[in-house]
Parts: structure tokens; sequence; C-alpha cells
């Protein structure tokens, strides 16, 4: 029993609970308003939150807040079983069902024969068996692109990787890095003229053209992290995480001062960033 538990000297709930809780909430007659008036829909977006917060807590290391989020993410699952039980399309134990029935039968080299072990890291083995899964459930069809089901849903550069991904199973790739990041000097150099094209570095909305040189630039970038074997979101959320940190150490330098941001120059300042930056890398 983990020690909270212990402390607390209380029951331990279980998934039956926590499944009572959601059929509580969602009652008509005596449950809680919110949440009888909300839909898949309106759930939707609470369901993508938890899922970014989880990842937060893990690039925190915060395990406490992991184990919350955590929470909060399964009750978003509970949430959309309820609801689909309720219009009598599926309940949490078919979610369940599923999901395990899937997960044994994507992994065979697991569960079925071990010899395959060796293919199934060679091999896109996992795509393959997706695919057929597809042709099984009647959703594959001749006209159907390699790329149709790679969810718009996702985050975009998320998406990016997923797409290279998909099109490098039938050789559709660099062949090595050097391309790669020859594609992204000369997708910087096509953004430059788009920017000169427009009058340079001046304000207002950017044309049509500096947009899509600046999509193709971000577009090289994922298939440079996908070469590189980085996650670009969590890449670029460490990097949010950095320029926060050092930011806040250029208030607080100020603030020392009697001063806040607004009173300082951009010389100032970027002096104050050097030394954050330096802080940083001899600790």
């Amino acid at each position: 029993m983990p020690a909270a538990m212990a402390e607390a000297g209380g029951k331990r709930h279980g998934i039956d609970d926590l499944l009572r809780v959601m059929a509580r909430l969602r009652d008509p007659d005596t449950g809680c308003p919110w949440d009888v008036e909300q839909s898949f829909a309106t759930i939707a977006p609470y369901t993508i939150e938890e899922a970014y917060e989880v990842a937060d807590a893990i690039a925190r290391g915060d395990m406490p807040g992991l184990k919350d989020e955590l929470g909060d993410l399964l009750l978003q699952v509970v949430y959309h079983a309820e609801m689909a039980s309720e219009q009598a399309r599926f309940d949490f134990a078919d979610v369940v069902d599923a999901i395990t029935t899937k997960m044994i039968r994507r992994h065979p080299h697991v569960f079925a024969d071990p010899a395959l072990r060796e293919a199934f890291v060679k091999t896109p083995m996992w795509e393959r068996i997706k695919a057929e899964e597809k042709v099984a459930r009647g959703q594959a069809s001749a006209e159907a692109s390699l790329l149709d089901d790679v969810t718009v849903a996702l985050p975009a550069l998320t998406r990016a990787v997923k797409l290279q991904k998909r099109a490098a199973q039938v050789g559709f790739d660099w062949p090595n890095l050097a391309p790669v990041l020859a594609k992204a000097e000369e997708e910087i150099a096509e953004l430059k003229g788009a920017i000169a094209a427009r009058g340079g570095d001046v304000g207002g909305l950017a044309s049509v053209a500096v947009k899509e040189e600046f999509g193709d630039l971000l577009f090289v970038m994922a298939n440079l992290a996908r070469h590189l074997e980085v996650d670009p979101e969590s890449a670029l959320r460490e990097a949010n995480a950095k320029f926060m940190r050092r930011f806040a150490k250029i208030e607080a330098a100020l603030a020392r001062d009697g001063r806040k941001p607004q009173d300082a120059t951009l010389e100032e300042m970027d002096q104050l960033w050097d030394e954050a930056k330096a802080a940083e890398k001899d600790a």
C-alpha cells in the first residue's frame, strides 16, 4: 500500500468506484448540472489539455504531479465511455477489451511467436498489422492515401513528423542528414527572398508567400528532428522553459535595482541574458 494511502487510513478506490462516480455525475436527475450538459465535443478539448499536462509533469520530473495528471487523463476516458454507454454505443469495458485485444494482436512477437521479435524490430511490422486492421474494418480502399489516417488533430510539428515517417516507409525520404540540412538552408534562403519581396523587415501582416515559406521551413525542421531522433515538441517545450528561466533572471536582476524590464534598455537586458546563460553553463 502506498505511504500516502497508509497515512490516510481510508478506503483505496478502484476503477469501479470511478465508473460509479462518473455515472452519478451524469445522472440527469441527481447529478451535477455541468457534467450532465457535456457532450463528446465539449469534453474533447479537456481530453487534449489533460494529455499535455501529463507530458508537462513528465518533463518537469514531477512524479506526484504525474500521478494526479494521469488520474485526470483517465477521467477523460471514463467520461467519454460513460457518454457512449448512455447512447448504447459502447461502455468502459468495451474500451478496455478493445485496447487489450489490439495490443495482443500488434505484438505477435510477445504473445504468439517469440521468433518474430527480430522481424518486429527490423521491419515495419507494426504498421503492416495496422494496415491489415484497416482492411478488416473496411476502412482501406484502392484510392486511399498512405497518409490519410494521420490525424489532423495532432500538434502540427508532431503531425509533420508522423507524415514524414509514413512516407519514409515506402522509400520517400532523404538518405542521410546532409541533404536535410541543405534543404533547411534552401528554405531559409527562400524565406529571406519572400521577406525581401514584401519590402524587407517591416511590420504588418505577413504575406501569403512569407507564411508559406515559413511553413516550409518548419516542415523541414520537423524532418531534421526526425533524422536526429529528436522529438520536436519536447525540444521546443524545453526551449520555452529555458527562455522563461533566463528571462526570470533578467527580471530578478533588475528588481534588485528597483526596476522592471520596461525600465531597461535592450542592451542591458541582453547583457543580463548573457550572464544568466553563462551562469547556467557554469553550474
